[in-house]
């Protein structure tokens, strides 16, 4: 909160200095143009709560990532969290100075202020500032020890869990000049979190109503409690499939109803985590963005699936589960890589000719083709809507434009040198390249092809880091650096694998740091603190993310095999599958064989020249009507990701996330909206921190002990035959056979 000393302090009057606002309005309504330069940063309670915060979230995001119904927590819940405990501890602790390296420090120098909230929340990013909750390397991890059972070593999994970000964090600390000071570069996701960290220390009455910290203390310990049932007792209310009961026999009826392994019409889930899982919280997003997804979801699921499964067989469709985010051979069982691996994990030609062509499940191949649309699209989307916004914004950020009240209440603290980011920049490409020699069977990614990942990151970064701050669109190229690298070098899983994390994922992490460097701009956080801050909170994120998931592999038998797991388990890490499965169809099988000519999903290529034209109509109708407000808001991207990350998400995961942000981003909204204001982003975090909590309770209480209930509303889905093929001839155990 803003004192009235600080006011007085560094109020901004006169009009020269009301010129120097940020021309961005929602920036200048929003962040403070004031800054208290004796507020201490890097306290006691920073580091502890900070040091705190980030283990706990990368714990409990590692931990969920690999069950059944991931869950991904944000840093919102330890923003929340840490201020009762920080304005406890500024009561509590001792006054006196202590003295560590020679340094004195007070343990309690003032109250809990605002600025040490904020590197407290810098700290907690680490742990999740990744998108999916944990180190994306993790997931190369997982399907090295997990799927392709290599016997990989600590050490080499720990270079390559913190090489990938640090290498991030060298860009974007290059970048920061382009990305980050001009005034241009707004980051507009930083807007929102400006306003909690103001909302929470704005000082409330008790006439106003429940308090937001009584309001999060009530919903967290509701939602601790409620967890227990779809998340041990009564797990149906996690795929709510009526459908399946009323027609218990009808293959296609439960292909229709089952949340879990079909299309999920008619089906929902009552349980946070799986809301939430795969989309993040619904009730972050905006109404906007939440229709466009829904109008894409109700496309891709009730029109496009259905046609070209039942009724032109499309790639072959029902020789395999509507639904699966498994790989399948020719005769409609589950394709075994091993037998088309050598020992050295790379692909057997000969034993492929032999088995057989690899083959997907009608929804899979039309979810990848949907990401060659969403790729291209986006470019377009953005070169037309906002290109030439981002050419000046371009060339101003080159230029050195003059800065803005923010850029100048920061120029009283020390900036970072550049070869502090260089440094760790050059010294994780130099370990990386390391690895291509000491472990080189273990990683298959050979020198030069690390090169060329460097250089594609360095190549697009800047690009894509100027679309995210300006339009809030993060152009992913995942299958595009995958695509790209498997013709290069097919018949490589793992070097694909790898090429994928410091091509595309490094790009990932430093427009995360980037993201959070403008926080603290916005902020006024003392730029080496940031930095501090940053670093040390990579770095135990990263060794920590890798402890949990290295014990998890370990300790829990046959994680992540779906077949040797008991069929009530939720370890069938649904997020790594797929991860596995884009290994071998990019990189064992490799992009020639499945989308080259001759191949069975060639015609998905075409959505790659479909994506770039979609949005043109859009634009041209936004030009030609410009009063209708409506049509700039067609956001092809956005649309397209409806069906996006389906598997491992389902349909049910999707539209119940639809459904819930409908029912807060609109209706609350529109009709309660001073309780929307309020009290919307709390029951968000207070819903992630009870579901998450009681999950760490369930299993270390009773599912680690093997302690299970088994009865009627204790299994996950009421659809077994959804799993099942409807084309003649075609024999899978438990499916009649046409």
């Amino acid at each position: 909160m803003v004192t009235d000393t600080e006011k007085q302090k560094n109020s901004v009057v006169g009009e020269e200095e009301v010129t120097e606002r940020c021309p961005v309005e929602e920036v200048a309504l929003v962040v403070p143009e004031t800054d208290d330069v004796t507020m201490p940063v890097m306290t006691f309670r920073a580091w502890f709560l900070g040091l705190t915060s980030c283990t706990i979230l990368i714990f409990l995001n590692t931990f969920f990532t690999y069950r059944t119904q991931p869950l991904t927590i944000s840093a919102i819940l330890m923003q929340i969290a840490v201020l009762p405990i920080g304005k406890f501890m500024a009561k509590t602790l001792p006054t006196r100075d202590c003295t560590l390296f020679g340094k004195s420090f007070s343990l309690n120098p003032g109250p809990f202020n605002i600025k040490e909230h904020v590197i407290i929340t810098i700290f907690a990013n680490s742990g999740v500032s990744y998108g999916g909750g944990d180190a994306y390397s993790i997931g190369a991890i997982t399907v090295m020890k997990a799927y392709y059972k290599q016997s990989l070593s600590f050490v080499c999994a720990i270079f390559i869990v913190l090489t990938t970000q640090l290498i991030g964090y060298g860009w974007a600390g290059i970048l920061r000049r382009y990305l980050v000071d001009p005034v241009q570069m707004w980051w507009p996701a930083n807007v929102a979190q400006v306003s909690l960290f103001r909302a929470l220390h704005e000082k409330e009455h008790k006439s106003e109503g429940m308090t937001r910290m009584k309001f999060f203390l009530v919903v967290f310990t509701a939602s601790f409690i409620y967890y227990i049932f779809p998340g041990y007792l009564f797990t149906i209310l996690t795929f709510f499939s009526w459908v399946c009961w009323v027609w218990p026999k009808s293959i296609t009826a439960q292909q229709i109803g089952s949340g879990y392994k079909g299309l999920g019409v008619g089906s929902l889930t009552l349980d946070w985590a799986g809301i939430s899982a795969y989309h993040g919280s619904p009730l972050v997003a905006p109404f906007s963005s939440i229709l466009n997804v829904a109008v894409g979801f109700v496309m891709f699921i009730y029109i496009i699936v259905p046609i070209c499964y039942w009724k032109y067989d499309t790639f072959d469709a029902r020789k395999f589960p509507i639904f699966s985010n498994k790989l399948f051979t020719t005769r409609g069982t589950e394709y075994d890589t091993t037998k088309i691996l050598t020992k050295d994990f790379a692909l057997d030609i000969s034993a492929y000719d032999s088995y057989g062509k690899l083959y997907l499940s009608p929804l899979f191949a039309l979810s990848i083709g949907s990401g060659f649309a969403r790729f291209t699209a986006t470019l377009t989307h953005v070169a037309l809507f906002n290109g030439w916004d981002i050419v000046q914004q371009s060339r101003s950020a080159m230029k050195n434009a003059k800065l803005d009240i923010h850029g100048k209440l920061m120029k009283k603290y020390k900036s970072v040198p550049e070869w502090w980011f260089l440094i760790l920049l050059v010294g994780s490409m130099v370990f990386s390249l390391m690895m291509s020699f000491v472990w080189k069977d273990q990683v298959q990614l050979s020198w030069w092809g690390m090169l060329l990942a460097f250089l594609l990151a360095f190549v697009v970064t800047l690009p894509i880091g100027v679309i995210q701050a300006t339009t809030n669109q993060q152009p992913g190229y995942d299958i595009i650096a995958q695509f790209m690298f498997g013709y290069i070098v097919p018949g490589k899983p793992i070097a694909n694998l790898l090429f994928k994390i410091y091509g595309r994922i490094s790009t990932v992490h430093a427009l995360s740091f980037l993201s959070d460097l403008k926080l603290g701009h916005y902020m006024k956080i003392p730029p080496r603190c940031m930095y501090t801050a940053q670093l040390v909170g990579t770095l135990v994120a990263g060794v920590v993310n890798l402890a949990v998931a290295w014990w998890m592999l370990e300790n829990i038998e046959n994680i992540c095999d779906i077949e040797g797991l008991d069929p009530n388990s939720p370890w069938t890490c649904p997020k790594y599958r797929v991860t596995f499965d884009a290994s071998v169809i990019w990189g064992l099988v490799g992009p020639r064989r499945l989308f080259g000519p001759g191949g069975l999903y060639r015609n998905l290529v075409w959505l790659f020249l479909i994506g770039a034209v979609l949005p043109v109509p859009v634009w041209i109708l936004s030009r030609m009507y410009p009063d209708k407000k409506w049509i700039p808001l067609i956001n092809i991207p956005v649309i397209s990701y409806g069906f996006a990350g389906m598997p491992p998400a389902t349909p049910t995961n999707i539209a119940s996330w639809i459904l819930t942000g409908t029912i807060f981003n609109y209706f609350v909204f529109r009709s309660h909206k001073r309780w929307w204001q309020k009290y919307n982003y709390v029951l968000s975090a207070a819903l992630d921190a009870g579901t998450a909590f009681m999950g760490v309770l369930l299993f270390f209480a009773l599912q680690s002990n093997h302690v299970d209930v088994k009865w009627w509303g204790s299994d996950v889905d009421h659809c077994p035959l959804a799993k099942c093929p409807t084309a003649p001839g075609i024999v899978v155990k438990g499916c009649p056979v046409f």
